[in-house]
C-alpha cells in the first residue's frame, strides 16, 4: 500500500474514532455537571494505566514537575473548555448545542492565524463567514420555537465561551505534543490528571458532594444508574481524549474542527430521533449553513 494512501486510512479510522466517541458524549447530560465531570477525568486516567498494565507499549509518563509547568497552559485551557462545554449541555437540547458549538471553526482559523502570525487563504475565510452565518441564524429569535425550547443568554454565553477554549486548545496541543515526547498517551495522561486537580476545588465549592449525598438519601435515588452514568461518561471521555488528540496530531487544529462541524449534523438527527429535540427552520437552517461552510 502506497505510504500516502495509507496516511489517508490512518487519517480517516481516527476521525471516525473521535466522531463515534463525540456521538455518545454529546447526549450524556449531568445534573452533577462538575462533579461528572471530575469522575470522567479520574475514570480516564485509570483507564490509562490499565491499557498500560496490559499492553507494553502504552507507556504512562513519570511525574516531572518542569513538565508540568510546561503543560499547565494547555491543561487549564481543556478544564475551562470541558466545564463551559458540559454548562451548555446541560441547559440545552443536542439540537441547539450544536449551533452554540458552531463558532469552533471561525475561532480555531482565527487563534491558529494569530498563533502562527500567517494570513488564512481567501476560501478559508470565506468558510470561516459561512459558518459564523449559519450560527448567527440558528441564535435568532423564531416564533416557531417552542418557549421551553429557547436557551437562556448564560446557556449561550457557555456555548460561545466553550467554542472559544476549544479552539485555544486545539491550537496548543501541536505545541505542547513535543514536552510529551510527541506521545498523545502521555498527553492525555497528563490533561486528565491536571484537568481533575483543577477541578476539584471547584466541587467541593459548589456543593456538588453534599447534593450527591442529598440525592442518594432520597428514596427515588437510582443508584445503579448513577454508576452507569459515570461510566458511560468516563469511558466515552477517555476515549474522545485519545481520539482527539490523535486527530489532531495527525492532521491540524483546523482540519480537525472539520470533522467536529460534520458529526454536528448527525448528532442533531439522533436528538431529535431518540430524544424528540426541537428542531425549528432557524435551527435546520442554521445546521446546514455550518455545514456547508465547513464543507
Amino acid at each position: 500500500m502506497p505510504s500516502d494512501q495509507a496516511t489517508r486510512l490512518q487519517v480517516a479510522a481516527v476521525v471516525a474514532f473521535y466522531m463515534t466517541s463525540a456521538l455518545v458524549m454529546v447526549f450524556v447530560a449531568p445534573d452533577l455537571p462538575l462533579l461528572f465531570l471530575l469522575l470522567q477525568l479520574i475514570i480516564a486516567v485509570f483507564l490509562l494505566h490499565a491499557s498500560a498494565s496490559l499492553h507494553k507499549s502504552v507507556e504512562i509518563p513519570i511525574f516531572d514537575l518542569q513538565v508540568a509547568k510546561k503543560l499547565l497552559p494547555v491543561v487549564s485551557v481543556n478544564i475551562a473548555g470541558l466545564v463551559f462545554n458540559t454548562l451548555c449541555l446541560r441547559d440545552v437540547d443536542a439540537s441547539f448545542f450544536q449551533i452554540a458549538r458552531g463558532l469552533v471553526l471561525p475561532l480555531t482559523i482565527a487563534v491558529s492565524s494569530a498563533y502562527t502570525r500567517s494570513a488564512p487563504s481567501r476560501n478559508v475565510i470565506i468558510a470561516a463567514f459561512t459558518v459564523t452565518t449559519g450560527f448567527m441564524v440558528g441564535v435568532a429569535p423564531s416564533s416557531s420555537t417552542p418557549v421551553s425550547a429557547i436557551p437562556s443568554t448564560l446557556s449561550l454565553f457557555y456555548g460561545v465561551l466553550s467554542s472559544l477554549f476549544i479552539a485555544f486548545h486545539a491550537v496548543l496541543i501541536k505545541s505542547s505534543l513535543p514536552h510529551c515526547n510527541n506521545s498523545t498517551i502521555h498527553l492525555a495522561w497528563w490533561t486528565n490528571i491536571g484537568s481533575a486537580v483543577m477541578i476539584l476545588p471547584f466541587v467541593l465549592i459548589r456543593g456538588e458532594i453534599s447534593t450527591l449525598w442529598a440525592m442518594s438519601q432520597a428514596q427515588n435515588w437510582n443508584g445503579t444508574l448513577f454508576v452507569w452514568g459515570c461510566l458511560v461518561t468516563g469511558i466515552f471521555g477517555f476515549l474522545l481524549c485519545v481520539a482527539g488528540l490523535l486527530s489532531i496530531k495527525v492532521t491540524s487544529p483546523i482540519t480537525h474542527m472539520f470533522s467536529s462541524a460534520a458529526r454536528s449534523v448527525l448528532q442533531t438527527m439522533l436528538g431529535v430521533s431518540i430524544f424528540k429535540d426541537v428542531l425549528t427552520v432557524n435551527r435546520a437552517a442554521s445546521i446546514l449553513i455550518i455545514l456547508g461552510g465547513t464543507m
